[in-house]
Formats: structure tokens, sequence, C-alpha cells
């Protein structure tokens, strides 16, 4: 079986991966990459990270087996819920990890790029927590449409700056606080809060957010005797909670993979996130990977009605999968993911973040067997989309 987890020395995924970046930016990165390995697989490391884990974040989080969503679509779903962790999504694995790593190199002052608002809030909560300065970048749309993450953020003690370029969102974000990062190349680790930028970032979100396909494993052979499901799926933006998610699995040849793309208003509406569908081999944020972009090169502003999935490109890890066929990608669209939405929440009583409906809406597009098992990640809780769900409940 292939090595899919893991990069080459050169954080290549297959074609995919390496670092792109400007050569201010080269010591910082050099330095990541010589020491974050040896440091996060450190005994003391690991004693101090699981211990947050287990006491301060609630892990390990629920593999709950959904009995009326199981009934409705007569197969066997279990649900991941990292919608429990604390501050309510999957980024707390590796925001805690990468500020810790952080203190560990001596950088007092931590960026962050954020979409949804979740990374954001997770990593404003690690720097609350371990002392150290947080400024976190946000797209000025997505500060509008997430004003209760960014509330908690300021509470937190973060500065949140908006991006106020291009189309606003997640990869104007992303670009402001790497602009910040050559500004203070010494004090400075940025968080990134996806499997995206430069190596040796997506092998280090993955690492750290691998703790969800751990923790299935061995919750899956608790319920049913056996550590593999049938199929395991995630919503891909950049990709953090799919990665997790299928990080102990990708060797696995009797597991399937799916992953879930934000399809906007369709695929052929000009108004997409679906970056296998409409992607082409690009450099963005510092790695080579698929990108939506113009012939000659130029980023095409993608949407999605989640913030979190509102971004023009995905994760070396994802491409790589998605080039291999390791992994089958759908597009959901936006009306879909509402609907699973609505579901969910009337089935079950788990309103999800919009970015899990799309996870959720692959029930509707792909035939299961009775007997299959099959594990959805349900990334992060729906709180901060009310807005958005009770305006779709007013029409």
């Amino acid at each position: 079986m292939k090595n899919y987890k893991n990069p080459d020395k050169y954080g290549y995924y297959g074609e995919f991966g390496g670092a792109f970046i400007p050569e201010m930016l080269y010591p910082n990165v050099e330095e990541l990459q010589k020491n974050y390995l040896e440091i996060i697989e450190s005994e003391e490391f690991q004693k101090e990270y699981q211990d947050l884990l287990k006491n301060y974040v609630g892990r390990a989080t629920p593999l709950y087996f959904s009995k009326n969503l199981s009934q409705k679509y007569n197969t066997q779903i279990y649900l991941k819920r990292e919608d429990l962790n604390h501050t309510g999504a999957h980024k707390i694995n590796n925001a805690l990890g990468q500020v810790l790593l952080a203190k560990r190199l001596g950088k007092n002052r931590i960026i962050a790029e954020t979409g949804a608002g979740q990374h954001g809030v997770a990593t404003a909560t690690a720097c609350a927590l371990l002392g150290l300065e947080c400024i976190v970048y946000m797209g000025e749309i997505d500060i509008q449409r997430q004003a209760p993450n960014v509330a908690r953020m300021k509470m937190l003690g973060a500065e949140v700056i908006a991006a106020t370029s291009g189309s606003k969102t997640l990869k104007d974000a992303v670009n402001e606080a790497l602009r910040d990062w050559i500004n203070h190349p010494a004090t400075t680790h940025y968080v990134i809060g996806s499997v995206v930028g430069p190596h040796p970032f997506p092998d280090l979100v993955a690492r750290f957010q691998s703790i969800i396909s751990k923790e299935i494993k061995e919750q899956l052979f608790e319920h049913i005797g056996r550590q593999n499901p049938d199929y395991v799926i995630a919503c891909v933006g950049g990709g953090s909670n799919a990665a997790g998610t299928f990080y102990h699995f990708v060797e696995e040849e009797n597991v399937k993979i799916i992953a879930a793309e934000a399809g906007g208003f369709g695929v052929d509406s000009g108004k997409s996130a679906a970056t296998t569908f409409l992607g082409t081999l690009g450099v963005l944020h510092g790695s080579k990977s698929l990108v939506m972009q113009t012939e000659d090169g130029q980023v095409i502003e993608p949407h999605s009605i989640s913030a979190g999935l509102d971004y023009p490109g995905i994760g070396p890890f994802h491409a790589h999968l998605f080039k291999e066929k390791r992994a089958e990608f759908f597009s959901i669209n936006d009306d879909e993911a509402l609907q699973s939405a609505f579901e969910l929440t009337k089935l079950e009583g788990i309103i999800p973040a919009l970015e899990s409906a799309h996870a959720l809406a692959v029930l509707d597009k792909k035939q299961f067997k009775e007997n299959d098992v099959v594990v959805i990640c349900l990334s992060g809780r729906g709180d901060k989309d009310m807005e958005t769900y009770l305006k779709e409940m007013k029409r």
C-alpha cells in the first residue's frame, strides 16, 4: 500500500506540497522543518499535550451511533462528535498543539487566520491558556457573518484584524497573516488552521488532527469489535478535520474515503468552492496543489454558504488522495448542506456547523448497504451559524 499519510522530506505528497515562500520567511519555515518532529514526538511535549486534550479539551469525543439517521438511510451511521470539544470544533486539537510548539521555539506572539472563526477562537483560547499574545486575521465578510465567534476571540484577549482586500474572506485573511509573519519573523509563530501552507504545516496540522481517526478506531472496536469502518466521510475546505478523520485509514485498503466539498450555487455557477472539480495545478499560500484559478494564474474567488469551506484551494494531502483516486469527492451545494443540517437537528437533536452539514449531505448522494458501517466527522457545532439558519427558517 502506498504511503499517503506522510510527505517526503521536501514536503511533497506525490506531486503536491513543497514550500514556495518569500526569502524573508525561509528562516521561520526552516526552523519549523528542522525541529517540529523532534519536539512534538518528545515525551515531555506529548505528556503536556495529551493531558490538555483530556482534561482541558474534553477528549476523547464520543463516537455516537446515530440510530434515527441510520434508520432513515438504512445503513449503520456513526457520528464522531468533534462538536463536543471545548470551543465547539476540531480546531482546538491543532491550535493547542501549535501554540505549545511555538512556546518551545521561544515565540511569544501568535498570529492566525480564520474563516468560520472556529480556528480563531481555538487559537485565542490556547493563547489565553498559555499566556501568549494573539492576533487573528479574518475577512471582513466573515467578520459580519460569524459575529459570535468574533466576540469570543475579543473576550479571550485576541486582536481581530479585518482583511479588506479581494473577496474579504478566508484566502485574504491568509494573505494578511503571511504579510504579518514576514514583518515579524523573530518573535512570531503563524498557527495555520488547515492542512495548507508551506511544508511542514500540512503534515504538522494532520498529525495534531490525527487524534480523530485514532479515537475512531478505538471506539469502533468498543462498539462493534472491529477497528475499521466501511466508509469515513468528512467535509473539505483546506481539509484539517478531513485529514484527521482519514489519517489512520488512508493506508487501510478496505476503508473507503469520501470527501465533501462546498459546491456553493453549483459547480457550473461561477459561485462555488469545489476545488477538485474546478481546480488546476498551481501554487497558493506556499504549497503546490489544486487551485481555482484563471488560465493566467489569477485566483478565482470561491463561494460557499459556510465560511470555513470558502477557500479556492485544497491541502496537498487531499489533492494527492484525489489524484490517486484514493478518495471519492462530492460537491455539495449550499441548499443541500442546509437541508442536511435541518435533518440532523430534527432527527437527532444535534445542530451541526454548516461545514459539517456538507459531510452529512453525502448520505443523499451515495447508496450505502444495510450493513455498511459509515463514520461521519461532525467537525463543529452550529451555534456560529444560527443567523444563517434563522434566515433559512424565515424563507
